[in-house]
């Protein structure tokens, strides 16, 4: 910063008054401005439309979580009623009837099964293939001669995906090398 004063003199007596402007020059400021106003009152209105939009798509968005599964349950609803009606066959059944009930409620798994894999869903079989820990989950090793280590002996419960996703890892029994009995002489 210079020490050196502002001779304010020379700034005042070069300033002159300007002169007034001319009517045209008016018109044109008063056309600016027009189209200033013009153009606030629009990004007023497209920043209101905005936020409309904004409330309108979470909206959509939370109802479209919120009946979601609206499609499945259509899917399964008839598996309900004929699972309702096997029940009420039972209630009835006679002793020679065991058999339609039992092929009976085979059709229903049958109808359940294909609903939730249309939905999606994949089972996972691990038995005979090796333990994955991404997609199984060990509950015990047992000895085994037959099967190599590391490969399921016996798969307890099925596993399920959901497309890429993981629903439930399929439980099982992982086979490992015998003991060796110590030698004796």
């Amino acid at each position: 910063m210079s020490d050196e004063p502002i001779n304010t003199d020379t700034a005042a007596t070069s300033a002159e008054p300007l002169p007034p402007p001319t009517a045209a020059e008016l018109d044109e400021l008063r056309a600016k401005a027009a189209k200033a106003d013009e153009h606030w009152d629009r990004l007023l209105r497209q920043a209101a439309e905005f936020e409309n939009y904004k409330k309108r798509a979470a909206r959509d968005r939370q109802e479209d979580i919120r009946y979601a599964n609206r499609g499945l349950l259509e899917k399964l609803i008839p598996v309900l009623d004929n699972f309702e009606m096997a029940m009420a066959a039972t209630n009835n059944a006679q002793a020679g009837s065991a058999d339609a009930l039992k092929a009976g409620v085979n059709m229903i798994h049958g109808q359940f099964r294909s609903a939730l894999l249309e939905a999606g869903l994949e089972e996972l079989d691990a038995t005979g293939k090796v333990f994955d820990p991404n997609w199984q989950e060990a509950v015990s090793h047992q000895e085994s001669a037959e099967v190599p280590e590391g490969q399921v002996l016996l798969q307890l419960r099925r596993g399920y995906k959901l497309r890429d996703r993981l629903l439930r890892p399929a439980t099982v029994i992982v086979a490992k090398k015998p003991a060796t009995e110590p030698a004796t002489t």
